[in-house]
């Protein structure tokens, strides 16, 4: 039915299924990078300052949405480990539907409000317009992004992490090829950026979803399958409701700080957004390991397989650090040539602005990968309520170290409150999963599943 991840030696178990979701994510990013470098060298810095000063936010509905995917993801997983194929397909069933509506409730919600955005979030009068037109191309396309995550999610939790990396593969290139002919012979602009985005992202998930109908029986769905699943929504609504909050949450920090930074200028955005991007790498990978740990716990915990979680929880940590370690030392390696990739003509201030950014996160990088394993592995387990305190923690460490260090000390003190947000949430998290862990192997505390 689905490759099983509750059999053999944790470490080639675990590293086998991430190395393709590193590599899934590592060309999401990639693709990424090519609309801002694309954008940066062709059309200019005030280009590049627009799409930057609105990313966060298509960030926001997009740590929304990976969030409810996931959420989904565990609960399939845990089905899967159960050998349970009938409830592995009504939860499929739900998951569409909850996705469907979802998608449908913000497209119009988010379209509507899109200059409200611009004009909340303090972006610069003179890039305002092609931020609001970026802006409002991109969130038209939420479908395209749902379809995508979801789809990806439910492979995944069915053990393939292969599959979606070879749609995105080949979205990505598609991705570049457009991105070239809607800003260069088309002269659509950044508007043409984002709509190259959201194509790209909707012929992966289309093609994701054909190549995984061929290969897995479970996805192909009867009826009864979709008259069953309607007894599932509930379940799969709450969790993926929960999770999707709490990494929306995160956002709303992060929206925050790009609102104190859009106060500081251009010059500011520019170099922030170069850095941000490039930060994005050590994101994606640590987030390719968070897809590993969901899985592989969830499959697990269905199994009843506790003390093969334990171990492989150790072992996803020990991945996570060595991998944030040499993210750290690579851009160390690319920092001098960071800012030039993406703005063609920059002032001496944007590199300023993006090397500021980068002496300050880069030593945090371990306390990251320490927050992705531990959050994950106690959100699989059963509990939601512990990542959301995890998560207010963050987001009000993050929010009023922006406002007051920002205040005080400016740019610098703007960045730090990333580190400061992270080893509040590592404080709560790490506690309750030793908490847990050590319950279940006394026998005085029963996992929350």
């Amino acid at each position: 039915m689905a490759t099983d991840l509750t059999e053999g030696r944790p470490f080639p178990v675990i590293l086998k299924f991430s190395l393709p979701v590193i590599g899934g994510n590592l060309f999401q990013l990639f693709y990424t990078l090519a609309d801002t470098i694309i954008v940066g060298q062709t059309i200019g810095e005030n280009a590049l300052a627009a799409v930057g000063a609105t990313t966060v936010f298509v960030y926001f509905i997009l740590c929304f949405i990976q969030g409810m995917t996931n959420g989904f993801s565990i609960i399939l997983a845990k089905c899967i480990g159960a050998k349970d194929e009938e409830a592995a397909r009504g939860n499929i069933v739900a998951s569409f539907y909850i996705s469907l509506v979802f998608s449908l409730v913000v497209t119009i919600i988010t379209c509507v409000l899109a200059r409200d955005v611009i004009r909340i979030m303090k972006v610069p009068a003179e890039i305002a317009e092609e931020a609001e037109i970026y802006l409002f191309v991109v969130l038209a396309g939420t479908g395209a992004t749902v379809l995508y995550n979801l789809i990806s999610n439910i492979l995944r939790a069915m053990g393939d992490s292969r599959l979606p990396l070879v749609f995105l593969v080949l979205s990505s290139l598609l991705n570049i090829v457009l991105d070239i002919v809607f800003i260069v012979p088309f002269g659509m602009g950044v508007g043409g950026a984002a709509l190259a985005t959201v194509l790209s992202q909707l012929l992966s998930a289309i093609l994701s979803i054909i190549a995984g109908m061929r290969k897995y029986k479970l996805l192909v769905l009867a009826k009864s399958d979709f008259i069953n699943g309607r007894k599932y929504i509930v379940s799969n609504l709450r969790l993926g409701a929960v999770m999707g909050f709490q990494m929306s949450v995160m956002c709303i920090g992060q929206i925050v700080m790009q609102s104190c930074v859009n106060n500081l200028g251009t010059e500011a955005i520019a170099g922030y957004t170069a850095a941000t991007k490039v930060d994005q790498l050590s994101v994606l990978v640590n987030n390719a390991f968070i897809t590993a740990i969901a899985a592989y716990v969830a499959q697990n915990l269905g199994a009843g397989k506790i003390d093969r979680i334990r171990k492989g929880v150790w072992t996803s940590l020990a991945l996570t650090e060595a991998v944030d370690v040499l993210m750290i030392l690579i851009i160390l390696l690319i920092m001098p040539f960071i800012v030039p990739a993406f703005v063609s003509s920059p002032s001496p201030a944007v590199f300023e602005y993006c090397r500021t950014f980068f002496f300050i996160t880069l030593p945090f990088y371990p306390v990251l990968g320490l927050l992705c394993v531990y959050r994950t592995a106690v959100q699989s387990l059963g509990s939601t309520w512990a990542p959301f305190i995890a998560c207010i923690v963050e987001l009000v460490a993050r929010c009023s170290a922006s406002l007051i260090l920002g205040m005080y000390i400016g740019y610098e003190g703007i960045v730090f409150s990333t580190p400061l947000a992270w080893l509040g949430a590592i404080s709560v998290v790490i506690p309750v999963y030793a908490w847990m862990m050590n319950g279940e192997k006394t026998g005085k505390v029963r996992l929350m599943n």
